[in-house]
């Protein structure tokens, strides 16, 4: 019998992250956005857009960014902050939107009429509709808040997320414990997600917190697996007073990739597509980690 073959991608979740462009991983002459983004692509089939969660994407760069990568790279895309449960700033909502707020400077979904967000999950699936149309649209993170539990309205609110974007994939990540805390939650959460052909993110995370999730991997779709990196820098994962890209200043020994590698591959085995992404995007520590799970993979394959 032929051995099934599978498709693994491997990338980071940003290409434009500060620290990043410091590290001197892009060469000195790539200087532009679209020069970035073409080296980019020239090192790695697929990349994360986290931009989008905290102002929604527009029409004009997914179409810009479908130019400059190759035929079969692939865009997933971070879910815009009230499209998840999280606040956001209004000076982040368009601007025919703002007056909607009154006189707040922050808004939770709860502070906005339904109809706005409605309004914000049609702009958003316009805005990516390049990216979808040329292939190049893999799915869309929900990464839900630690306050998000597993309610039955939560559910429901999953559900009425993924019905609002009917031409899209959608992948869903938690971040309160109580989805995955035991086995039995586990099998729930896991059979539920199956049920309705959504993808559960795995990830790999600091753990002893409220927010921690335990590094399980299910295929829960047919069409798309999904694991995140996240780093073990357990010490400031939730200190006060630093910048979200220290909490991920983390880099895996070789150890650590050697022995998630024959889980991914496994993994791969259960969906169409298989999407491995490291979020440790301190300096240059994610494309590093990426380019080495990719090679050991690579040999699996």
């Amino acid at each position: 019998m032929a051995k099934k073959k599978r498709e693994i991608l491997v990338g980071t979740s940003s290409w434009t992250d500060k620290t990043l462009l410091a590290s001197g991983w892009y060469p000195k002459d790539a200087k532009t956005a679209e020069a970035r983004l073409g080296y980019y692509a020239s090192q790695f089939p697929l990349v994360e857009v986290d931009s989008s969660y905290y102002a929604l994407p527009s029409e004009k760069n997914a179409a810009l960014w479908v130019e400059r990568t190759p035929a079969h790279f692939t865009f997933n895309v971070k879910a815009f902050s009230l499209m998840t449960q999280h606040p956001a700033q209004v000076r982040a909502l368009p601007k025919d939107l703002r007056d909607a707020a009154g006189e707040k400077r922050t808004v939770y979904p709860r502070d906005l009429d339904p109809a706005v967000i409605d309004q914000i999950f049609e702009m958003f699936r316009g805005a990516l509709m390049p990216l979808h149309s040329a292939g190049k649209l893999g799915t869309i993170l929900f990464q839900f808040p630690e306050w998000f539990t597993p309610a039955p309205q939560n559910k429901d609110y999953i559900l009425e997320a993924a019905a609002k974007l009917p031409d899209y994939h959608i992948a869903v990540e938690f971040r309160q414990r109580t989805w995955m805390e035991t086995e039995e939650h586990q099998r729930w959460t896991l059979d539920w997600l199956s049920e309705h052909d959504l993808t559960y993110v795995g990830v790999d995370m600091p753990q002893g917190f409220p927010s921690s999730i335990p590094p399980v991997v299910a295929a829960t779709s047919k069409e798309l697996a999904l694991v995140r990196f996240h780093g073990h820098n357990d010490e400031n994962w939730k200190k006060k007073g630093i910048s979200v890209a220290e909490r991920f200043d983390y880099l895996y020994s070789k150890k650590e990739l050697k022995e998630w590698a024959p889980r991914l591959f496994e993994l791969a085995g259960e969906a169409k597509r298989t999407h491995v992404l490291f979020n440790n995007c301190y300096q240059d520590k994610g494309v590093r980690n990426a380019a080495d799970m990719a090679s050991l993979l690579d040999d699996l394959i």
